[in-house]
C-alpha cells in the first residue's frame, strides 16, 4: 500500500482529496440549506402560536437517525481533512512561488473567480474560523444541552429555533454571517470548477455547463443562507 500513501503525500493526490472532500461538502451545503430554511416563517409549515416547531423536529430527526449521525461524522471528517490538505497545498505553493504566494496564471480565469483562485488559501482559513465559530455558536450549545427544551405531540425536541433566534438579533453576528456567505461563495465559485478539472471531468462540451452550474450554486446558495439571519433580524 506504499504506492497509494505515496500518491495520497503527492500533490496531485493532495488535490483529488481536496476536489472529493470538496465536492461532498458542496452536496452537504445544499441539504444543509434545504433544513435551515425551515427557520423562516413562510416556507415553514408551523401551526399558529408554535413558531419553529418544524425546523426543531427537522433537527431532532438529523440528530436522532443513525444513519445520518453515522454521515455527521464523515461530514466533521471531511472538513478537517479539506482544510488540512488546501492549507498543505498552499503552504507548499507560497514556498516554491515565493513571493507569488498561491498564484496561477489568472490571465486564464476572470473577475471574481480569478480573485478566488489567488486567495484560496486566505479566503479557506476565513471559512474554517467561520465553521469553528458556527459549530460553537449552535451545535455545541446543543451537545452541551445548553439549549431550552419544547414538546410535540407529547416528545421534547431540543428547541434550536430559539438558539439560532437568539444568535441572531446581535446585529455583529449578522453581519459576520452574511460577510463569511460572500466569502464561501468566492470559494465555491473557484472551487466548484476546480474539482471537477482536477477529477479529469474537463471536455470542451460540458466544461460551459459545469461553469454556468458553479456559478449559479455559489450565487444562489450562499445567498440563501444570507437571508436567513437578514430576514430574522430585520422582521422576527
Amino acid at each position: 500500500m506504499s504506492w497509494f500513501s505515496d500518491f495520497l503525500a503527492s500533490s496531485i493526490g493532495r488535490k483529488v482529496v481536496m476536489s472529493l472532500t470538496g465536492l461532498f461538502l458542496i452536496l452537504f451545503l445544499m441539504v444543509h440549506l434545504a433544513g435551515n430554511l425551515q427557520l423562516l416563517p413562510f416556507l415553514a409549515h408551523d401551526p399558529a402560536g408554535e413558531l419553529g416547531r418544524s425546523f426543531n423536529l427537522y433537527s431532532r430527526f438529523m440528530t436522532s437517525n443513525p444513519l445520518i449521525k453515522t454521515v455527521s461524522y464523515l461530514l466533521y471528517a471531511s472538513i478537517l481533512v479539506h482544510a488540512f490538505q488546501g492549507w498543505v497545498l498552499w503552504s507548499r505553493n507560497r514556498k516554491a512561488r515565493g513571493s507569488q504566494g498561491y498564484a496561477i496564471k489568472v490571465n486564464k480565469v476572470a473577475g471574481a473567480n480569478a480573485f478566488a483562485a489567488t486567495k484560496m488559501g486566505w479566503l479557506g482559513t476565513i471559512i474554517f474560523i467561520f465553521i469553528v465559530i458556527h459549530m460553537y455558536q449552535f451545535w455545541l450549545q446543543m451537545k452541551l444541552g445548553k439549549a431550552p427544551m419544547a414538546v410535540y405531540n407529547g416528545k421534547e425536541a431540543e428547541d434550536l429555533y430559539y438558539v439560532v433566534a437568539e444568535a441572531y438579533k446581535n446585529l455583529g453576528y449578522v453581519i459576520f454571517y452574511v460577510v463569511s456567505m460572500a466569502i464561501i461563495a468566492f470559494h465555491l465559485d473557484h472551487g466548484f470548477q476546480s474539482a471537477f478539472q482536477t477529477l479529469g471531468i474537463n471536455h470542451k462540451k460540458y466544461s460551459p455547463l459545469i461553469k454556468w452550474v458553479g456559478r449559479a450554486y455559489a450565487v444562489l446558495v450562499p445567498l440563501g443562507f444570507a437571508i436567513i439571519p437578514i430576514y430574522m433580524y430585520f422582521f422576527m
